[in-house]
């Protein structure tokens, strides 16, 4: 992300829930997918656990570009 929304993120979040939900979840969901990435030889329910975090966080990222854009 840009500084610019990073910016806009961090003014936002204090007063809505919704986008301050969403940034804590996609901080948690890289975490985890972070701690998977770093196995060597990931079993297909390891792979298939990467790919699921991997669309909640597009799914929640484009959910914080939306909300995003309506306060620009």
């Amino acid at each position: 992300m840009e500084a610019s929304e990073l910016e806009l993120i961090n003014r936002l979040a204090t007063s809505h829930d919704e986008l301050r939900h969403l940034v804590s979840r996609h901080r948690s969901l890289e975490t985890d997918l972070e701690r998977l990435e770093a196995i060597r030889n990931p079993t297909d329910t390891e792979r298939r656990e990467m790919n699921r975090i991997k669309r909640l966080k597009l799914r929640g990222k484009d959910r914080i570009t939306q909300i995003l854009s309506q306060h620009r």
